[in-house]
C-alpha cells in the first residue's frame, strides 16, 4: 500500500465489502463475505459493510445483517441504509440516498473496494465496469477477464487458443422455452460424439447452481429447461472421468508473474453422485485433500497449467483453476481445465484460501495481499 493513508479514522485503510447481489449466488458471496471481513485487521482497515439485495438495492448493510449459514438457512441482504455508487471519480465512494439517515458526509468516501460478488452482475464484468467509471481500486480482475472467465464459451475458446485442453462440448443458444425439447437442439452425431453422461450448465453461472447431470437422453429436455431458467446459453459438456483437482493463482503486490498455490483434490464420498450445490455448502458430503495426494511432476503441470490459463484470460488479482486428472491406460497424464474463477468462494470451507493456507499464506494475509494488490493497481482501463 506504499505506506499511503487512508481515509478511515486513524488513517485506516476504508474498505468497502461489496456482497449479496442479483444472482443466483447471492447467499454464497453473503457467506464468503463473512469470512473476508472477519480477516481484516481492524488495525489497518476501516470496513464498510456493502450490501446489494436481490432487487439490486445497494445499502450500507445493518449490524445485524448475517453472512453465515445457520441452521441450514442461507443469509440473505434484506435492509440497510440506502446508498449508491458515485460514478463521478471526484466522489471516490457511496453516496446515501435516504437524507435522514444518520451516516455523517454526504458521500462515505473509499480507497478500495473488495467486490464479494458470485455469478451475474458481479463476477461477469458488470460491477468491475462501474468501478472503472467510479474510479475506484478494487480486488479481482478486470472487466474483459471477468466477462470471459464468467462464459464458460469463451473460457473455453480462450484456453483453446492457448493451447489448454478442453474437455468436448455443445453450445446451445437461445434455449429457452418450446426449443429446449427440440430434438434437432443437439443431433444425433452429437450425443454420439458426447456420450452419457453429460453435464448441461447454465453458461454464465457458478456455485453448480441450475446444472443436471444427464444419464439418459430422455432427461435431456428438463436438464435444458433447469440451466435455461438461470441463463438462456447453455453448454452440454461431455463426462470427463478423472479426479477433481483445483489450484489457486494469486498476484504479487510489488508486480511480476504471479504465484501459484499448492493444488487440492476433492473427492465425494461413496452415494454421492456430483459435486452440486448441496455437495458444496450443505451437506456433509465431500472430502478435501489440502493439499492433493499428487507427485511433484503431476503438481508442477498443475501449477504450470493454472499460470498459463490465469494469463489466457488476462486475469488480474487472482484465479481458481479446476481441473480434471485422468491417467490414460498408457500411463500418462491427461489433464483437462473445466473452469476459471475469477472471485472464487472465499467461506470457511472454500478452496481458495485452504490452498494458500497450505501454501503458507494464511487467510488474513491472503485478504490482505489482495488488497495490496488492488491499491497497488489502482484502477484499470476497462478491458
Amino acid at each position: 500500500m506504499s505506506g499511503m493513508a487512508g481515509s478511515g479514522s486513524g488513517g485506516r485503510i476504508r474498505i468497502a465489502v461489496v456482497f449479496g447481489g442479483r444472482s443466483a449466488e447471492h447467499a454464497i458471496s453473503c457467506v464468503s463475505a463473512g469470512s473476508v471481513i472477519a480477516a481484516l485487521d481492524p488495525d489497518r482497515y476501516e470496513v464498510v459493510k456493502v450490501g446489494i439485495a436481490p432487487d439490486g438495492g445497494w445499502v450500507l448493510a445493518d449490524p445485524d445483517q448475517r453472512l453465515a449459514i445457520t441452521d441450514g438457512k442461507l443469509p440473505e441482504v434484506t435492509g440497510g441504509t440506502a446508498v449508491s455508487l458515485v460514478g463521478d471519480p471526484a466522489g471516490r465512494g457511496l453516496a446515501v440516498l435516504d437524507p435522514g439517515a444518520a451516516i455523517g458526509p454526504a458521500f462515505t468516501r473509499v480507497d478500495v473496494v473488495f467486490p464479494v460478488l458470485h455469478g451475474a452482475y458481479g463476477e461477469d464484468g458488470t460491477i468491475q465496469g462501474l468501478l472503472e467509471m467510479a474510479g475506484l481500486p478494487y480486488v479481482g480482475s478486470g472487466v474483459f477477464a471477468s466477462a470471459a472467465s464468467m462464459d464458460k464459451e469463451f473460457t473455453k475458446k480462450l484456453l483453446a487458443a492457448a493451447g489448454l485442453p478442453q474437455g468436448d462440448h455443445v453450445v446451445l443458444r437461445d434455449a429457452t422455452g418450446a426449443i429446449s425439447a427440440d430434438p434437432a437442439l443437439l443431433d444425433e452425431a452429437a450425443r454420439q460424439r458426447l456420450g452419457l453422461p453429460v453435464f448441461v450448465k447454465p453458461s454464465r453461472a457458478g456455485s453448480s447452481i441450475g446444472i443436471s447431470k444427464v444419464t439418459d437422453w430422455a432427461q435431456f429436455p428438463e436438464a435444458v429447461a433447469t440451466a435455461a431458467a438461470v441463463d438462456p446459453k447453455v453448454v452440454v459438456e461431455a463426462s470427463v472421468p478423472g479426479r477433481e483437482i483445483e489450484c489457486g493463482v494469486l498476484a504479487r503486490a510489488e508486480g511480476g508473474r504471479p504465484d501459484a498455490s499448492l493444488p487440492a483434490e476433492i473427492r465425494l464420498r461413496p452415494g454421492v453422485d456430483w459435486y452440486d450445490f448441496s455437495a458444496k455448502y450443505l451437506d456433509d458430503s465431500v472430502d478435501f485433500d489440502v493439499p492433493a495426494d499428487l507427485t511433484p511432476e503431476q503438481t508442477a503441470a498443475v501449477q504450470a497449467a493454472s499460470l498459463k490459463a490465469y494469463e489466457a484470460m488476462d486475469c488480474q488479482g487472482l484465479a481458481r483453476v479446476d481441473f480434471f486428472l485422468a491417467t490414460g491406460p498408457d500411463g500418462r497424464d491427461r489433464l483437462v481445465i473445466n473452469e476459471v474463477n475469477t472471485m472464487p468462494g472465499f467461506t470457511p470451507i472454500s478452496m481458495f484460501p485452504r490452498m494458500w493456507a497450505a501454501s503458507g499464506v494464511s487467510y488474513p494475509e491472503l485478504v490482505d495481499r489482495l488488497v495490496r494488490s488492488a491499491l497497488d493497481g489502482g484502477t484499470r482501463i476497462a478491458r
